[in-house]
């Protein structure tokens, strides 16, 4: 079926089409055949035409999608609450991995600013070089914010990432009558097209029950974010044995926790794509040009975390961390008889927070070392449904 969707400017469709012959040479290149991450990696991130290392607005009104922090700043300023309590126990400095257009980081340290805290380092891991600058120029008044090109090898601190594990290359692996098998990309005349190949085993051990799955369930594995998840794991340990001093990760995203993700009626997976707040199901639609994501499955980031040496600090739905973390405090900072300023700050919070909308679907799991968080947030903890 063809989508109606906008038309892409003369010069986004050349650099389309030019993504769309280096991935097909990279298909020739082996044998024909590569796995839908890889796939998804070229797509996302192949130099100066991947969708995050071109140079299209991706956020915003402007952009294919709005994350929290573009909704409102009350998200960050709730989420430095939450940092600034970890603060006294560690060191004084924040890790963002994806920092998008710079907003949550400026959030959080206007914020932080206006608590009497005070951060000496603030380091953002960005692959995008037109997120980046976008970033440096909102981040401009604040001169201890740098920026890396990888992890680096130890941090004690804080460390943020908002809306990067569903961003991370995923597997896609079908039952057939066969056995698992996983579904990658290969060429016909004209196009790319779906093709299964032979399964590595190791694959299908995220997947609870697997073998109770109906045959043709389809759906996502993710080694690239669990390797995420070990990197962080032995940056903090590294942080952990040089500085004495321990860490936390707020990882926030949408996602399920395993026995939630692999239910026998979520037999498409998750996969989804956006472009100009057009949300649809085809991934090979103008690659580099619209963003692809999956949901993320949290067990097998937990597990991952764990496995490298972190504790499991907390799991909660957006909405309890938020409410917990003092959103309802900072909205009354508005008056409610002022319309005009907080009505749409109460939209915002609704949004935020409504099963309906991202309160429900979208998840924060903390991971850290010799850190715990404040006893109020065990309240609506669901650690236990990992």
């Amino acid at each position: 079926m063809q989508l109606q969707l906008p038309e892409p400017s003369p010069d986004a469709l050349h650099a389309s089409r030019s993504l769309q012959t280096l991935i097909a040479n990279d298909i020739r290149h082996k044998s024909g055949w590569i796995s839908f991450a890889r796939y998804m990696e070229l797509a996302l991130y192949a130099p100066g035409l991947g969708y995050y290392s071109g140079g299209a607005a991706k956020l915003g009104k402007d952009g294919d999608f709005t994350t929290a922090p573009e909704i409102t700043p009350l998200f960050g300023a709730t989420l430095a609450r939450a940092v600034a309590e970890l603060l006294p126990a560690t060191a004084p400095q924040l890790l963002e991995f994806g920092a998008g257009t710079g907003k949550l980081a400026l959030d959080l340290l206007t914020e932080l600013t206006a608590m009497g805290v005070a951060i000496h380092r603030y380091s953002i891991v960005e692959v995008s070089s037109e997120l980046r600058a976008r970033q440096q120029q909102l981040l401009k008044a604040y001169p201890q914010v740098v920026w890396l090109d990888q992890f680096p090898a130890m941090f004690a601190g804080v460390v943020i990432g908002n809306e990067v594990l569903d961003a991370m290359p995923a597997h896609i692996v079908v039952k057939t009558e066969h056995g698992w098998r996983e579904r990658g990309i290969g060429l016909s005349a004209r196009n790319f097209v779906f093709r299964d190949r032979l399964c590595d085993p190791a694959m299908i051990e995220q997947i609870p029950e697997a073998d109770a799955l109906p045959v043709g369930y389809l759906t996502e594995v993710h080694p690239v974010a669990a390797g995420f998840m070990r990197s962080l794991s032995d940056m903090l340990r590294n942080g952990l044995a040089e500085s004495g001093q321990g860490s936390a990760a707020f990882l926030i995203d949408y996602g399920f926790p395993a026995r939630e993700y692999y239910l026998d009626q979520r037999d498409h997976g998750t996969l989804m794509c956006h472009y100009r707040h057009h949300a649809h199901g085809d991934p090979f639609f103008l690659p580099g040009l619209q963003d692809i994501t999956t949901h993320v499955d949290f067990t097998a980031m937990a597990r991952a975390a764990i496995d490298g040496g972190l504790d499991l600090l907390g799991y909660l739905s957006q909405a309890a961390f938020l409410l917990e973390a003092g959103l309802g405090d900072l909205l009354l900072r508005t008056p409610a008889d002022d319309a005009r300023q907080y009505l749409p700050q109460a939209n915002a919070v609704q949004k935020l927070t409504s099963p309906a909308e991202m309160g429900e679907l979208f998840k924060v799991l903390v991971v850290g070392t010799k850190l715990r968080l404040p006893e109020r947030f065990e309240r609506n903890d669901r650690s236990h449904r990992l």
